[in-house]
Parts: C-alpha cells; sequence; structure tokens
C-alpha cells in the first residue's frame, strides 16, 4: 500500500482492515494481481491448449514427411528446437518477461521431455534401428 502513495501508518491500517475478513483474498488481490476480471476462462485455456499441442505436434510430422529418413532423429531434433527457441521469443512477447529466460525455459524443458521420450523409446527398443 505504501507504493500507492499512503503514509505507512495508512498503509498499515488498510493492510489491517484488509485482511481482517479475508486473508486470502486480499493476497490474492492486492500482492499477486488478481482479480474476477484476471481470472482464468476454462474454455479459452482449453482451446489454447489444444491449438498449442496441435501446431507443435504438426512441426516434427512435417519434418517426417519432407526430410530424408537417414537423418530423421537429427532433422527432427534440429527443427523442434528452432521452434522451440521461437515459441520462447513468442512467450516473451505475450508473458512479458525476460527474453532470455524464457527462451531458455522453453527450451530446456522442451529438449528435456525429447531426451526423456527418447530414452523411454529406447528402454522399448522402439524406433531404433
Amino acid at each position: 500500500m505504501k507504493n500507492r502513495g499512503l503514509k505507512k501508518e495508512t498503509a498499515q491500517i488498510v493492510a489491517e482492515e484488509l485482511t481482517e475478513h479475508d486473508v486470502l483474498g486480499a493476497h490474492v488481490r492486492d500482492e499477486l494481481g488478481i482479480n474476477e476480471v484476471s481470472q482464468a476462462n476454462p474454455l479459452q485455456a482449453a482451446i489454447a491448449s489444444g491449438a498449442a499441442f496441435t501446431f507443435g505436434g504438426a512441426l516434427p510430422f512435417l519434418v517426417t514427411l519432407f526430410f530424408p529418413l537417414s537423418s530423421m532423429e537429427y532433422s527432427i531434433y534440429g527443427i523442434t528446437s528452432i521452434s522451440l527457441i521461437l515459441l520462447g521469443a513468442v512467450s516473451d512477447k505475450t508473458g512479458g518477461s525476460s527474453i532470455k529466460k524464457a527462451v531458455f525455459r522453453i527450451t530446456f524443458w522442451g529438449t528435456a521431455a525429447m531426451g526423456l521420450t527418447a530414452f523411454v523409446g529406447y528402454l522399448f527398443n522402439v524406433g531404433m534401428s
């Protein structure tokens, strides 16, 4: 509250009165900035998630159609890594975070997921020549 222009004493009184009735609600609203307007819309989230999975899965699929089979693993890894970097940059623009952090986070976890998937395939002898 002090950063909104209130004196320290006034901010203390306001904070106590706001948290007197609903501590969690006051924290969510004032500290995290979540309110009725910014609440997630489940249908919107489902559509966005479905679209992301569809477009994200289409890129490796297109690689399987147009790249030679002899270098398929490397082609899929390379194109998917480039896509993850671009996705990180887009998420930075939409989310307002640091571009380096967004690119690193998405590329790291995407690569980790690819590695885990390849390891599971290796364990079950799937996809290996």
